[in-house]
């Protein structure tokens, strides 16, 4: 019976736990932006062909 109650204690306090780290991360933004990161790997590589041609022109000109 008392391993009951020490497993019942471990529970809630596992389950505050994750509810303080939820509200934690709620509260500092982590969910705000859902969207951007995916559309920021799809374009990516366009900006970063776009600075690399815009490089490759200067080099060209010297």
């Amino acid at each position: 019976m008392g391993i009951i109650f020490v497993l019942l204690t471990i529970s809630i306090l596992l389950a505050l736990f994750f509810l303080t780290s939820f509200l934690w991360a709620s509260k500092s933004g982590q969910f705000e932006d859902v969207e951007g990161p995916a559309f920021r790997v799809l374009f990516e590589n366009e900006e970063f062909t776009e600075n690399n041609n815009a490089s490759q022109n200067k080099n060209q000109c010297n």
